[in-house]
């Protein structure tokens, strides 16, 4: 068996002992489901460090190190972040973006200065700021940080940048291109609050 956190948009976050290879939907209907019964969008199943996995990959995912491998992602503490469609996913990156370029201890400079850059160009796309040469400056800055460290907190930063932009680019395109989010202000706003907590 192995514990999982579960958090984000689900109706009964907690955490939850399971036998390995339990499929993904089981473990999500133990949590309740995704909250007011809104759409799953998206999971980061290990931890914030472990690159996202869009819903329709995550749904046909078992909870074992095989299947999420296969997924494009890791199974890593165990600590499963559920968002639904209400997640602006720049928004979500930017906070993740936030919390490595503060972790980073500034010893390995690929990671110092990496992690700030990262921070960085997140928060500008976000803010209605983004150029169109910063997707690929994001994925360049995170090919120069991963395996340059002394620490695996390089990586950890980098994998979740990488698999957003991956998934989800469009939604960055879109706010680069139009300096507001795919979502829906009032739909973010019904179901704000979870980020911070779950990271």
């Amino acid at each position: 068996t192995k514990l999982f956190s579960v958090s984000g948009h689900v109706n009964r976050p907690g955490n939850y002992e399971v036998p390995l290879g339990t499929p993904f939907a089981t473990l999500l209907e133990m949590a309740g489901g995704v909250r007011r019964g809104r759409k799953l969008k998206a999971c980061i199943p290990g931890g914030s460090s472990a690159p996202v996995v869009p819903a329709a990959a995550m749904m046909d995912c078992t909870m074992d190190y095989d299947s999420i491998s296969k997924a494009g992602s890791m199974l890593g503490s165990g600590a499963v972040i559920v968002m639904d469609e209400t997640t602006c996913m720049v928004k979500a990156l930017e906070r993740l973006s936030f919390f490595y370029y503060e972790e980073s201890c500034g010893q390995c400079t690929p990671c110092r200065e990496g992690t700030s850059w990262l921070y960085k160009v997140v928060h500008r796309i976000e803010h209605g700021h983004g150029r169109p040469d910063d997707l690929d400056l994001l994925s360049s800055v995170t090919s120069n940080i991963m395996g340059r460290t002394i620490c695996a907190l390089g990586d950890a930063a980098s994998m979740p940048v990488q698999s957003f932009i991956k998934h989800f680019r469009d939604e960055f395109a879109y706010h680069i291109e139009h300096r507001k989010c795919l979502v829906p202000v009032e739909l973010q706003r019904a179901g704000s609050g979870f980020f911070k907590a779950s990271v």
